[in-house]
């Protein structure tokens, strides 16, 4: 009895959960170089709640019933969506990748899924909108990822009884989790069999059912079945990457961790605070308040912020993932890809010191960060008035230095070498408003 007992503890571990004994395949570890490199990617809120205009949480914080949201199939009709304009945008700004929303909380499919009614091809527009967005990145060369939400305030067999959200869509059939487990199987057999190259599976809503979501070392109340889910994706496509937006630690199967608004390592939403492994890191974050459609968010963030943002992001060696919340009608907004236009002719300037870099080759400092590709390390000064004197001193550089220069004039700088690490002088050097960028040559 002991034995059974253990076993059955044992059974609802988030640890047992993962893909027990994966080895990512040669084809999996070159796919996460080359996610390392791509550095910078757009993530895409929308679908049925984009026609309330009051971002992608409605359903959860109005209490709509199902009987009631399911009234927006009837009206979503994103006649001006175009993926060739979207996939245009992502390139404009240096985007590498695109991580589009295939299904969030409200069970809403934006593909021709076989496994549910609630989708796109069945509003007024009826097209399969993956379809266009999957066939444009692929001729464009930009990397499709798809975004898939675990939780579901829509259908009844998903376990919303110990859920901590969706408490208000009228929902009183008891549930049946294998059954939501099939279908969720199944859905994603759908992505990775039909689509072409998928590059990745990003998950979120895990947090749902965690007895407290900001106690990490709590479980998760009900088995997600990781290791079918992740074997299978591993399955279908071997270099199908996948990360879970759990808020906690990687586990086995996962090939890279997704922090949400924050920098890896830090803590300043409640979402963070997850220790950050040795896996290749990504960080989203919104150009104004909201993920999802919300027509009265004019909090927009300054390019300035946001390419710091991403510096900052690439200095501890992530990913910045920036996201945009279309209109009901399938536009992305004007206030967007304005401020996606001016982020691409930095990127088009600068971009070498973020493309293919690795970060953490120092802590950051008060002044900012350091990437570094091969013998080449870029130094970026974010606040200048945090220098202390015409100078700045980079720690921990131990090779020898054979130059130090001044990136965007490629104008010589003096420099001189210590245990310690290096001082290089800024005699005569006008700061940037947003990046002071320094190359150092290293032998």
């Amino acid at each position: 009895m002991k034995n059974l007992l253990f076993l059955f503890s044992l059974a609802f571990t988030t640890v047992s959960f993962a893909q027990t004994n994966y080895t990512p395949t040669p084809e999996n570890l070159k796919a996460r170089e080359q996610f390392q490199d791509m550095k910078f990617g757009m993530f895409i809120h929308w679908g049925a709640s984009s026609v309330l205009g009051s971002g992608e949480w409605v359903m959860n914080n109005r209490n709509i019933r199902v009987e009631e949201y399911t009234n927006l199939v009837r009206v979503f009709n994103p006649i001006d969506f175009d993926a060739k304009k979207w996939v245009a945008a992502a390139k404009s700004a240096g985007m590498q990748y695109i991580t589009f929303i295939t299904r969030h909380h409200d069970g809403f499919s934006n593909w021709d899924t076989k496994q549910s009614d609630w989708k796109i091809t069945n509003t007024p527009y009826g097209k399969d909108a993956l379809r266009q967005l999957a066939d444009e990145c692929h001729k464009e060369g930009i990397k499709i990822f798809c975004y898939y939400s675990l939780l579901d305030w829509y259908r009844d067999d998903y376990q919303y009884e110990t859920g901590k959200t969706g408490k208000g869509t009228g929902r009183t059939k008891k549930s049946d989790w294998e059954s939501y487990i099939h279908f969720m199987k199944a859905q994603l057999t759908e992505l990775l069999t039909n689509y072409g190259e998928i590059s990745g599976i990003w998950f979120d809503g895990h947090w749902d059912q965690l007895d407290n979501d900001h106690d990490k070392t709590l479980q998760s109340k009900v088995n997600w079945h990781y290791d079918e889910i992740y074997s299978l994706i591993h399955k279908l496509q071997p270099q199908c990457l996948i990360s879970n937006n759990h808020h906690l630690a990687p586990i086995p199967g996962e090939d890279f961790q997704a922090f949400e608004k924050d920098l890896p390592g830090e803590n300043t939403t409640g979402f963070g605070g997850a220790s950050v492994s040795r896996l290749p890191l990504e960080t989203c974050e919104t150009m104004n308040d909201a993920w999802g459609y919300n027509m009265t968010d004019r909090k927009f963030k300054s390019v300035p912020t946001l390419i710091r943002y991403m510096v900052n992001a690439a200095g501890r060696n992530a990913n910045f993932l920036l996201n945009v919340g279309p209109k009901p009608n399938g536009e992305i907004q004007r206030e967007f890809t304005d401020t996606l236009a001016a982020i691409g002719k930095w990127m088009h300037t600068n971009g070498t010191t973020i493309y293919g870099t690795r970060g953490n080759l120092v802590p950051e400092q008060e002044w900012g960060v350091v990437t570094g590709k091969g013998k080449t390390w870029y130094v970026h000064i974010l606040r200048p008035a945090k220098l202390n004197g015409g100078y700045v001193f980079i720690p921990g550089v131990k090779a020898k230095l054979i130059s130090a220069e001044l990136f965007s004039a490629k104008t010589s700088l003096k420099f001189s070498q210590v245990p310690e690490g290096v001082f290089v002088y800024l005699d005569n050097i006008q700061a940037d408003k947003i990046d002071t960028i320094l190359q150092l040559n290293i032998q």
